[in-house]
């Protein structure tokens, strides 16, 4: 069984036992939290699609780590004209444990 699920603005496909790497959630590190945002079900054959949400169905996640993802590096110029921008970032993560998926 799989779903998708939204979460900081973005779609991801979870199945139980995968870890996923989502946009930071303010939750402590070993704490359960519920993605109540479910979007599409799917086992085998059969999918069941929400308008816009799947009806009481529910995404049990464990929080693992926080951390940040690598550098991206940003390079701004204009040719001639003597302008030069380097700027770096590096977004902060929450991976997750996907636990059991509840629809």
């Amino acid at each position: 069984m799989y779903a998708v699920i939204k979460t900081g603005g973005k779609q991801y496909k979870v199945a139980a036992g995968e870890k996923l790497k989502v946009e930071q959630i303010p939750a402590d590190i070993g704490s359960e939290i519920t993605l109540d945002q479910v979007l599409a079900l799917g086992a085998g054959d059969t999918m069941k699609f929400g308008a816009p949400l799947v009806q009481g169905a529910k995404v049990l996640a464990t929080v693992v780590a926080h951390g940040r993802h690598d550098k991206v590096k940003i390079f701004k110029m204009r040719r001639r004209k003597h302008y030069q921008k380097r700027q770096g970032h590096r977004q902060n993560y929450t991976e997750l444990q996907i636990v059991s998926i509840n629809g």
